[in-house]
């Protein structure tokens, strides 16, 4: 099958999810810039989960470029990981509406993690089909990078009934790791 369906609907879906996010803003009733003061959790918990979302569609559009064509098992992967896309908006609504306490920042973890998690799934069902010498796989390597996010943020959960800030600070250092974006499947394609 064509990938293209799967590449548009995947679009599709993330441009929604940022949607979603920036509908939590809620207009504030003065006019000043003090108005501004109770938005501010609600703000910082948008920036991140916009970063986090950018992020995946970032990497999640070059490792299709790096696909030719897609099966079953690849439609059901990706949709495991656009199931846990889907719930950033309500963790991040959560955490921010709340002012950051430990069970919506544990949550949010969770969801970053178990995202990780379904993005390693579709990549080995990509690989998978594509074979053991495909470009995607001989890309990735190891995925330390991959590995090591996948750990700090399963890591961040319980840390996040210890401390919050700091359970969120992981998750920044995360995404600080992924905002420059990786070149590995770039460099492999332009060989």
């Amino acid at each position: 099958m064509s990938k293209s369906r799967l590449e548009a609907f995947s679009d599709g879906v993330i441009a929604i999810l940022i949607t979603i996010l920036v509908l939590e803003f809620k207009v504030p009733r003065g006019a000043d810039i003090a108005a501004l003061r109770p938005l501010l959790p609600t703000a910082l918990a948008y920036v991140l989960s916009f970063v986090y979302v950018g992020i995946y569609w970032n990497n999640h559009h070059h490792m299709l470029h790096a696909t030719d064509k897609v099966d079953g098992r690849i439609l059901w992967a990706n949709l495991h990981l656009l199931f846990w896309l889907s719930l950033v908006p309500f963790a991040t609504a959560w955490m921010g509406q709340n002012r950051f306490p430990p069970v919506p920042v544990a949550l949010y973890g969770v969801i970053m993690f178990m995202a990780g998690v379904a993005y390693y799934l579709l990549q080995a069902a990509i690989i998978r089909r594509q074979g053991p010498d495909s470009t995607l796989r001989r890309a990735l390597g190891d995925d330390r990078k991959g590995k090591l996010s996948n750990l700090l943020n399963g890591g961040a959960v319980p840390l996040a009934f210890v401390s919050p800030w700091a359970s969120l600070s992981v998750y920044v250092v995360v995404a600080v790791i992924w905002f420059v974006p990786d070149r590995r499947i770039e460099r492999r394609l332009s060989a």
